[in-house]
């Protein structure tokens, strides 16, 4: 029903991301702590997962990245890797 990937799908400027949205909450849909600071993240500050591409090994972890879609933005800061088996849905 959804592609599914055995590793992060291969990066260019044209690589379209998809959303997916997951609690960063302790007991929440993400998983354990956050791989780039070991700590759980309150739903309501904008953090990120980002794929294996993007991630790049955590150089961008606790950085801040400005995501755009649908006319509007929003900034959240990295704090994790999704994990290497993923669904993408649309």
């Amino acid at each position: 029903m959804y592609p599914t990937y055995t590793c992060s799908p291969p990066m260019s400027g044209n690589t379209q991301p998809y959303l997916t949205l997951n609690s960063f909450e302790e007991g929440g849909d993400g998983g354990g702590p956050s791989e780039c600071d070991g700590k759980y993240h309150n739903d309501k500050i904008p953090v990120v997962a980002l794929s294996t591409g993007w991630y790049n090994g955590g150089s961008r972890c606790l950085n801040n990245i400005r995501i755009n879609g649908n006319g509007r933005s929003v900034v959240a800061m990295v704090v994790d890797e999704c994990d290497s088996l993923s669904q993408q849905h649309w």
